[in-house]
């Protein structure tokens, strides 16, 4: 694990202890700063920990973003693959009197070796490379530092974002050597992990008990089932990122192999309207475009049907006009069947 300076692990232990303390708003990834309910950025200063600007930090627009209501939940997806958004970024945390604050505040702790604190004293105040924590630049750019939200403690790489606080002037790149510094695309993957996508299970035809070699319509409310996008931003950077989720196939798993799948992969592309699977009509006959036709009973029991939707994600932002791809997403909601056996009698 690397090595983390009292600055960053004071820092990194106050970002969690106001974040931890912002209930019921949800805690956006700058530090001491919330979002309310449509993503919009909460200012008001928590007034705890070091002197922490709370309009600093990556910020999100959550107004596009799928919503709970009327008997439907949301959730996060799940990436197809090994990928994951990263699990810590250096972002804009102090203006030059609150890295001066909070730097004389660690600096008159007991714990820190003098040997520390004159290197510290010779980085920010003594130009090597700042001067006096670049007080002649207030308003015109941040100290950046790492930060990993609390969720991240136990994932690889969220402590490896150690470096000191770096400065990054308005309207500039960040350095390139800080691997990990918000870029537009780190935007984006960061706003991978606000989607919140339906989470409700399929809806079927017949519904209830299912009857052995009967076919089964399978489809997902178009209400709920539509694009989502989050907007991820760093204020006075001018640099932004959108990603969005589309649903864009339903994949049935019937629960057992006593089945025939309809199409045979079990896989319905969405329609050009985005419609997932087809809703059954009266006087609809034959096999149905998306479904299932169960060929064996449960007996008593029941089959576990998965109805997975799979997301295509893309973003666009500064510098990327044309939408550009990250991993696709999933989310399947398991739905208890019971199947029954109808007895004819020949007479």
């Amino acid at each position: 694990m690397p090595t983390v300076s009292p600055r960053v692990g004071r820092g990194i232990a106050a970002c969690a202890g106001l974040l931890l303390a912002l209930t019921p708003g949800v805690a956006y990834a700058g530090l001491g700063g919330t979002t309310d309910a449509a993503g919009q950025a909460n200012t008001k200063d928590p007034g705890s920990g070091p002197s922490i600007s709370a309009t600093v930090g990556v910020q999100y627009d959550k107004s596009k973003n799928g919503t709970s209501g009327g008997g439907t939940s949301v959730g996060p997806l799940t990436p197809v693959g090994n990928w994951s958004p990263p699990a810590c970024w250096y972002q804009p945390t102090y203006s030059p009197k609150e890295m001066k604050a909070e730097s004389e505040q660690v600096w008159s702790e007991d714990s820190p070796s003098e040997e520390w604190k004159s290197k510290e004293k010779d980085r920010y105040v003594n130009g090597k490379p700042y001067k006096d924590f670049n007080l002649d630049q207030q308003g015109k750019g941040y100290f950046w530092q790492g930060y990993s939200p609390p969720e991240n403690g136990g994932l690889p790489g969220a402590n490896s974002c150690t470096d000191e606080p770096f400065w990054v002037p308005i309207g500039q790149a960040p350095p390139p050597e800080h691997k990990n510094a918000v870029t537009p695309e780190i935007l984006a993957e960061l706003a991978y992990r606000q989607i919140l996508i339906p989470q409700g299970t399929a809806q079927t035809n017949p519904a209830g008990t299912q009857t052995v070699n009967l076919p089964t319509w399978v489809w997902m409310d178009g209400a709920d089932f539509h694009p989502v996008s989050v907007r991820a931003y760093l204020p006075d950077y001018g640099v932004e990122a959108t990603t969005t989720a589309t649903p864009v196939s339903l994949h049935i798993d019937p629960g057992t192999s006593d089945a025939q799948l309809f199409p045979s992969s079990g896989t319905c592309v969405a329609g050009k309207d985005g419609t997932l699977g087809v809703q059954y009509t009266d006087g609809a006959k034959g096999d149905p475009p998306c479904g299932v036709t169960y060929l064996k009973s449960t007996d008593g029991g029941s089959y576990r049907l998965t109805a997975t939707v799979t997301w295509k994600i893309s973003w666009t932002g500064t510098g990327q006009a044309t939408p550009k791809a990250l991993p696709s997403g999933t989310f399947g909601t398991p739905q208890e069947v019971t199947v029954q056996e109808i007895q004819s009698v020949n007479r």
